[in-house]
C-alpha cells in the first residue's frame, strides 16, 4: 500500500491532525461534521532500551506510526500514553517507569471515555510495547461491554502487516532494542541513537525453551535482545512506511464499520 492509495489523505478532520494542537471549537465542528472519524492513540512505554536507545523508544515509535498514518488519512492523533506496563524490565537497569496492569487499564478506560465525551466515537489504540498487550485487551474488554456505542480497537505495530512482523522478529521473537526497533529510531530520531554504544545481545537467546517467565536482568546483561548492529535507517523507514500504511488501511475500514448485528445494549448493572 502506497500513499497514493489514499487520494483524500491530506484532507484533515481538523485544522491540525493533532488533538492537542486543536482548539475546542475546531474539535466540536469536526465531530459535528463527521461522527465516523477514527482517533489514534499512541500507546508506548518509558523503559530501558539497552545502552544505545532512549527510554522513550516505544512512545517515539507509536507516535511516529500514528502521525504517518494521519498524514495518509487525515485521522486525528491524540496525546500518547507514554508510561505503560514495564514490569518485565525490573529495576536493575535504570530508566524504567511503569504502571501496574490494573492502573494502565483504568487509564485507558478513562482516556477513551473522556474522548467520547468530546464527540469521538471510534478509537484505535496503536501499541508499541509488548508488555502492554494483555492490559490493552483487558481495557477494551471493559469498554466493549460498558460503552458499546464507542468503537475501540487495538493494533501492535509489529503485527500490523505480515512483512513487518517477519522483519521485526528476524533476530528473535522478543522485540526489544533489537534490529527493528533500532532501525525505527534511526529513521525517526537519529540524534537519540548512541551509535557508538550499539552492541548485540551478549550471547545466544536465553529465552529459547524456557518454561517460566523472568525479568530482563535474568536474561540480558545489557538490556538488549537480538542484533541491533544490523539496523539501518533505510530499514527503519521501510518498517515505518509499511506499518503506517497498514494502520491507514484499518482507519479507512474503521470509518465505515458497524457491528454486524447492531449496537448491543449496555448491561443493566455492573457485573
Amino acid at each position: 500500500m502506497r500513499p497514493g492509495d489514499f487520494p483524500e489523505a491530506r484532507v484533515a478532520a481538523t485544522p491540525s491532525t493533532r488533538w492537542a494542537d486543536a482548539a475546542w471549537p475546531d474539535l466540536q465542528a469536526a465531530f459535528a461534521r463527521n461522527d465516523r472519524e477514527v482517533g489514534l492513540v499512541p500507546v508506548g512505554a518509558t523503559e530501558q532500551h539497552g545502552p544505545h536507545l532512549p527510554t522513550g523508544t516505544d512512545t517515539l515509535i507509536a507516535t511516529a506510526v500514528c502521525e504517518r498514518a494521519a498524514d495518509l488519512t487525515g485521522a486525528l492523533v491524540l496525546p500518547a500514553v507514554s508510561v505503560g506496563v514495564s514490569y518485565g524490565h525490573g529495576t536493575q537497569l535504570p530508566g524504567t517507569l511503569s504502571l501496574s496492569p490494573a492502573l494502565l487499564a483504568e487509564v485507558l478506560k478513562a482516556y477513551a471515555t473522556w474522548a467520547a465525551a468530546s464527540g469521538l466515537r471510534r478509537l484505535l489504540l496503536v501499541n508499541a510495547h509488548l508488555g502492554n498487550t494483555a492490559t490493552l485487551g483487558t481495557a477494551t474488554d471493559w469498554l466493549r461491554l460498558y460503552v458499546p456505542e464507542l468503537r475501540v480497537g487495538t493494533v501492535d505495530w509489529w503485527a500490523s502487516d505480515p512483512a513487518v512482523l517477519a522483519e521485526a522478529t528476524a533476530d528473535g521473537a522478543d522485540i526489544h532494542a533489537n534490529r527493528a526497533e533500532t532501525a525505527m529510531v534511526m529513521a525517526i530520531a537519529p540524534h537519540l541513537v548512541h551509535a557508538d554504544r550499539i552492541a548485540d545481545a551478549d550471547d545466544e537467546d536465553r529465552t529459547d525453551g524456557l518454561v517460566f517467565r523472568y525479568t530482563a536482568p535474568s536474561l540480558s546483561t545489557n538490556g538488549v535482545t537480538g542484533r541491533p548492529s544490523l539496523a539501518t535507517p533505510e530499514l527503519g523507514e521501510q518498517l515505518l512506511s509499511r506499518t503506517a500504511a497498514a494502520v491507514a488501511a484499518r482507519i479507512e475500514r474503521g470509518r465505515t464499520e458497524e457491528p454486524p448485528l447492531g449496537v448491543a445494549a449496555r448491561p443493566p448493572l455492573a457485573l
